[in-house]
């Protein structure tokens, strides 16, 4: 009774294999004449019988690599077709490391047909699949990291988060520098200059006539540069104490770096830690002193905890190194007419003896005086910057005349205003 269910058992392994090597075959020959949708159906259709065993799982998914891979090269949906493609082949290598001699010069040719994709993509703005094509070059070619990076940037600038926060990740976990020598060529039909990782791929491209002016880039370390787009995707998604967690190993390996360290300050005002913000500017501003933004914003936290002589400072300094900074110049403004404003409070609350009224003209001219400084910087911005005068710093710079009676400079400024 044991010999007949062992050979009844027998019989079945025999015959799914059997069934599993016609069925593969089909689908060989399907993708073979570019028969695309009958390949897919087989593939669908077989899926479980084929899975039934390790050597046909790996058959399997070459199969449907190469499928991806043929569509791709027939520009069938080429992103999706690409990505299909490289999502086969991982799986199928996770059981059987040894790719099909007629898969690798496949994907060498799908791996070019992607770089190309994605530069066109890149082209016409359409960043999302640019990265999913470049994402593709690297699955195909996990050599060429550089395209991994690119993947991720131009995730990023397609608001595409969470690819581009997988990107990243995967870059760090490779220890990925990119300190590297590009060598470069102009295509003379496209005009685009191309860059390769590899100087005989370069020297072959100048061999076959079509490209001009061969040169090479010094690329500096991405490292630290990957830490702060991980941190700042963290905090996209509201993960801020990831974001934390990122800076923290960041900073041990680039301490200092100004650029990471107003990263992590921006993470921390976002955290409500006012402190921690401005003291990481100060930090930075001692890196970076002919930086304006952190010259701006360690004014801003100074006017906020009501110190507006040091705010004045820092939004005086803002504006020598950036002229054109119309914030900069308001709020330094701001700090002459607030104070300005403190000393009306008290004039309102004097009353009409002879020692009060001297108070309130004393305080008036004090006033005045304030709200003449603010005039006086926002004028100096409006002349650094005539050409193009900003409407807000304007407005404001007309109220001001208009609070201390100066009716000539008010009907200046309007009429500058009215041309606007």
């Amino acid at each position: 009774m044991k010999k007949s269910v062992l050979l009844i058992a027998s019989s079945l392994l025999v015959a799914t294999s059997f069934a599993q090597k016609k069925e593969l075959k089909e689908i060989k020959k399907a993708i073979e004449k570019d028969n695309f949708s009958e390949a897919e159906r087989l593939l669908e259709s077989n899926k479980r019988v084929a899975l039934s065993t390790k050597k046909s799982t790996a058959e399997y998914y070459y199969l449907k690599g190469e499928l991806g891979i043929k569509k791709a090269l027939a520009g069938k949906n080429v992103a999706t077709s690409l990505k299909e493609a490289s999502e086969a082949l991982a799986e199928a290598r996770k059981i059987e490391k040894k790719t099909p001699a007629e898969l690798e010069s496949l994907t060498a040719n799908v791996a070019r047909l992607a770089a190309d994709k994605g530069q066109e993509y890149y082209q016409k703005n359409d960043f999302k699949n640019a990265a999913i094509a470049f994402e593709q070059v690297y699955r195909f070619s996990p050599k060429d990291t550089l395209f991994l990076y690119n993947a991720a940037e131009y995730a990023t600038q397609a608001k595409e988060n969470e690819m581009a926060l997988q990107f990243f990740l995967e870059l760090k976990d490779l220890k990925y520098d990119g300190a590297e020598t590009l060598y470069t060529a102009k295509n003379k039909e496209t005009g685009l200059v191309e860059k390769s990782v590899d100087k005989n791929t370069r020297d072959m491209k100048m061999k076959t006539g079509n490209y001009t002016n061969p040169s090479q880039e010094k690329v500096p370390s991405k490292k630290g540069e990957i830490i702060r787009k991980i941190a700042y995707l963290y905090v996209e998604q509201g993960n801020k104490e990831e974001a934390l967690k990122a800076f923290a190993f960041a900073r041990k390996n680039y301490p200092k770096d100004p650029e990471l360290i107003i990263q992590e300050a921006n993470v921390h005002y976002q955290l409500g830690d006012h402190a921690k913000f401005e003291s990481l500017m100060r930090e930075a501003a001692d890196l970076q002193p002919e930086n304006p933004y952190v010259q701006y914003n360690i004014g801003v936290m100074s006017l906020q905890q009501g110190k507006p002589a040091e705010a004045r400072k820092f939004f005086q300094k803002t504006l020598k190194l950036a002229p054109d900074n119309a914030d900069a110049a308001l709020n330094y403004a701001f700090t002459y007419t607030e104070e300005a404003n403190g000393l009306v409070d008290q004039m309102n609350a004097l009353g009409n003896t002879a020692e009060d009224i001297k108070r309130y003209n004393e305080l008036k001219d004090n006033k005045d005086n304030l709200f003449r400084l603010a005039a006086e910087s926002l004028n100096e911005y409006v002349k650094n910057n005539a050409k193009n005068p900003n409407k807000e710093v304007l407005e404001n710079l007309k109220n001001i005349y208009l609070a201390i009676n100066d009716i000539e400079n008010y009907k200046r400024i309007k009429n500058i205003l009215d041309k606007k």
